[in-house]
């Protein structure tokens, strides 16, 4: 988000991670999971701290964790990853990036906007170390600030979900309640308006506050999206991580119900297949290309810094056509599309 919530640090540090070994070379502990794999010998060294979810949330983390793996693979090197959980403090945000710092990953990449805090004072204290932060705008000579208007993806979903509802009522799940969030909604909104007034949004959040468990609780996203459907809703837009897997799942089977997906292309994900055909489209926001880019940069001795903003212009978001459900209606959401590339329609980013 690019508006970054004022959160105190807390002073009480971490206790070191103590590593388990598991499968794919990946390492687990009480407050994160880990993992590192090898490239070829003096490539680049990656850290990756994700948020809630982690890679495998079929969503944002995943996003990310595409762009690291590109670039391993380009430059060769190691990645080493870990995991936030929905416990955690301020402290253990601290920690997780020190320990990335301290064992000398450089670019480090802090996945989603709960870091920015934890990035502003790591980042002051390990000045030679590259830092990037998705979602959030921290200052730092060492910031790269990688947002994207996941608004104006969220606004032709709402175009895609007004054209396609039989009802004239959908549904709009976020995971948590904040601002960022917020913006997927906004868009949503004002796109199916925009299309149909008459067309009804139910809207619930899962989460609220610093509580971030509507990111990684699919079973939430499963009920709310029922309760949608029981409403008589029939096109569902979850923006809420790994919870969105659980909306879809509620949406799949229903007939002349669709789901909307978010972030990742979800009708091409891995563990997604069976519901292709319940999967409409997905708004796109893509967090590998940022990720990409900003370690590219670094690599190149040029590192990014600043905030580099992923927009609609610049292919930064998108609406997927995975499936070929839009092609009837292509034509109308390309004219959307060329409207806010034009600027003739400004997307909000509040509700």
């Amino acid at each position: 988000m690019r508006r970054v919530a004022k959160l105190s640090a807390a002073c009480l540090a971490t206790a070191a991670l103590a590593l388990s070994a598991t499968a794919c070379g990946k390492t687990s502990s009480d407050d994160a999971s880990s993992s590192s794999s090898g490239g070829a010998k003096g490539g680049i060294k990656i850290g990756l701290a994700y948020d809630v979810g982690g890679r495998g949330d079929r969503s944002f983390n995943d996003s990310a964790a595409r762009g690291a793996d590109k670039a391993e693979k380009q430059f060769g090197g190691s990645i080493k990853e870990l995991t936030a959980k929905t416990s955690d403090t301020e402290a253990d945000r601290e920690q997780r990036l020190q320990d990335l710092a301290d064992a000398g990953y450089n670019p480090i990449v802090a996945v989603g906007y709960a870091y920015a805090p934890s990035v502003q004072k790591i980042a002051a204290k390990y000045p030679k170390t590259n830092f990037g932060i998705v979602d959030s705008v921290v200052d730092g000579k060492n910031v790269d600030s990688i947002t994207f208007t996941e608004e104006q993806s969220s606004y032709l979903a709402g175009v895609a979900a007004a054209l396609k509802t039989k009802k004239d009522h959908i549904g709009f799940i976020g995971g948590v309640d904040n601002p960022l969030i917020k913006k997927f909604q906004a868009g949503y909104v004002q796109g199916a308006h925009d299309t149909n007034p008459k067309v009804k949004v139910d809207v619930q959040y899962l989460s609220h506050g610093q509580d971030t468990s509507g990111f990684s609780s699919p079973d939430k996203g499963q009920q709310a999206a029922q309760g949608m459907l029981d409403n008589g809703a029939d096109v569902i837009y979850a923006a809420a991580g790994s919870s969105g897997t659980g909306a879809i799942e509620a949406v799949n089977g229903v007939k002349g119900a669709w789901a909307i997906g978010v972030d990742s292309d979800q009708y091409n994900i891995p563990g997604m297949e069976k519901y292709k055909s319940s999967i409409l489209t997905s708004a796109v926001k893509n967090v590998d290309v940022g990720v990409f880019d900003f370690i590219q940069s670094v690599k190149n001795g040029k590192p990014l810094a600043g905030n580099n903003v992923y927009s609609l212009a610049k292919g930064g978001v998108s609406l997927a056509t995975s499936g070929g459900y839009l092609k009837d209606i292509q034509p109308k959401l390309d004219a959307a599309k060329q409207k806010i590339v034009d600027g003739k329609i400004k997307v909000k980013t509040t509700p």
